[in-house]
């Protein structure tokens, strides 16, 4: 998504200039062009050698570089966009105010491209009001701002201040600057994660899904322009979802009843989520204590939300599901596809190494409406999100 991006990373004076090494990196691999420009102070936090040959370009860090003066204006002109990360405080005062004393300031003060900063600093001093009032300044100019995160600081301390880390940068620059725009207007609305299914205030019936598959379509889908609501299970990853609406739940009826107010207003469904199909038909109020030998659950279904949203679809809506078999996967996919009213059907089987639940690789097949069957071989969930993704574009009205 990034092939040929020209993109200029601003290093400030922090300890998590590090963190820029890393970001290179992966702004590399995706194919873009990466400039540094090193405030003095940065030098004292990384070596510039390091940053060049992992960018495969000269570090700039000087208005004056070797005899030859460097024209800030050609670089501003230069960019696709902008990152300065990290961004430190004292930089910050100087973007909010307009100071104009190093390489780095002056390039961003010509620059005709999207500017994206990535602050870090200790907890007290993100929380001054003399900081919120410079950030909201730069935002008033059209910077973009990635927030914080909570955790270990420089100080030692735990808290707010800490930098975003590199691949949620990324994924921020990719979801919110660089769409491919193919969806771009319309409104996907997609499921993700298991359910939890309460017995006692402490115990739950649920399944092993991590969510992932379902994350890495809902990431997809708005790389490509999509405003995209998910409705994620309760999930242990801790993954970047920037300018994703996300609803948490927990049970198949939150799951289903948040699914039914948001469908009507969506262009795309895909129902990922690992729902369950049962759920304790009597739920304690308080924790079941231990008594005899046996004890005896009883349980009912829940209401299925791929057949509930295909009586409620549209013509111009388009609904995928997902079905994950051990037995007769074929013939229980293809009746899935016809008794849920769905466009698509993903088949996972969990007969393939590498397939289903708990693995960052998945094996699927898709079948369509149309009669179509398309088989992949195993790769990663983010590269078989680009396939479903692909299929619903190419079959889809929207």
């Amino acid at each position: 998504m990034l092939t040929g991006k020209k993109i200029i990373l601003g290093v400030t004076g922090s300890i998590a200039a590090y963190k820029a090494a890393f970001l290179i990196r992966l702004l590399v691999k995706q194919g873009a062009e990466v400039k540094v420009i090193m405030t003095p102070a940065a030098r004292d936090f990384i070596s510039p050698l390091t940053l060049s040959t992992l960018s495969k370009n000269p570090v700039i860090s000087n208005l004056i570089q070797e005899d030859q003066w460097e024209n800030h204006v050609k670089l501003g002109r230069w960019a696709d966009i902008m990152v300065i990360a990290p961004l430190s405080c004292n930089t910050l005062s100087k973007l909010s105010s307009g100071a104009c004393d190093n390489i780095l300031t002056a390039v961003y003060l010509s620059a005709t491209c999207p500017v994206v900063v990535a602050p870090a600093m200790d907890e007290d001093m993100w929380k001054h009001p003399s900081v919120k009032e410079n950030l909201n300044r730069i935002v008033s100019y059209g910077n973009q701002v990635i927030p914080v995160s909570n955790g270990e600081l420089a100080s030692g301390l735990f808290g707010e201040g800490r930098m975003a880390e590199p691949h949620e940068i990324l994924d921020y620059i990719k979801a919110q600057l660089f769409k491919t725009g193919e969806l771009t207007g319309k409104k996907a609305l997609v499921t993700a994660g298991p359910t939890y299914e309460a017995i006692d205030p402490v115990r739950f019936v649920g399944n092993y899904s991590s969510g992932k598959m379902g994350i890495e379509i809902a990431l997809n889908l708005q790389s490509r322009g999509a405003e995209v609501h998910l409705l994620l299970g309760p999930v242990a990853q801790s993954v970047s979802l920037q300018g994703i609406q996300v609803t948490h739940v927990r049970s198949a009826e939150e799951m289903c009843n948040a699914a039914i107010t948001a469908f009507p207003f969506m262009d795309i469904a895909v129902m990922a989520a690992a729902v369950a199909d049962y759920t304790p038909r009597d739920k304690a109020t308080e924790k079941i204590k231990k008594k005899d030998e046996e004890w005896t659950l009883t349980f009912t279904r829940t209401r299925d939300i791929l057949k509930t949203l295909g009586s409620m679809k549209k013509d111009h809506q388009f609904l995928a599901g997902f079905a994950l078999e051990t037995q007769n996967e074929s013939e229980n996919a293809l009746a899935k596809l016809t008794s849920k009213n769905a466009d698509l059907i993903v088949l996972n089987s969990l007969n393939d190494p590498g397939a289903g639940f708990g693995h960052d690789t998945n094996k699927v097949t898709i079948f369509e409406k149309d009669g179509a069957v398309f088989t992949y071989e195993t790769k990663s969930k983010k590269e078989v999100a680009q396939d479903i993704v692909d299929m619903i574009i190419k079959k889809s009205n929207v």
